[in-house]
């Protein structure tokens, strides 16, 4: 990737993430460990289709596509798999 093109996607992602709520960060943490919709409701007490629609949200304001974008967004913003989830 060009590093002018890589320098958008971090901006975008940098704001996105600050976006978040602190619901959406726990999601996408969830999925950063690599944890199914369904382990993440688990953990958070929340309905599987709540976590869908958190996801669906997070992808909108990071300006990602599916899951695997969103957990390299994640982790080019240095949020790490929490301990907790792993």
């Amino acid at each position: 990737m060009t590093g002018k093109k890589q320098d958008n996607i971090e901006a975008t992602t940098r704001v996105g993430l600050c976006d978040l709520t602190p619901t959406q960060l726990k999601v996408l943490e969830g999925v950063n460990s690599g944890l199914l919709n369904k382990q993440i409701a688990f953990d958070l007490g929340i309905a599987e289709a709540t976590v869908k629609a958190h996801m669906t949200a997070v992808m909108r304001k990071l300006n990602v596509h599916n899951r695997t974008q969103a957990a390299i967004a994640a982790r080019a913003m240095s949020l790490e798999p929490s301990a907790a989830t792993r």
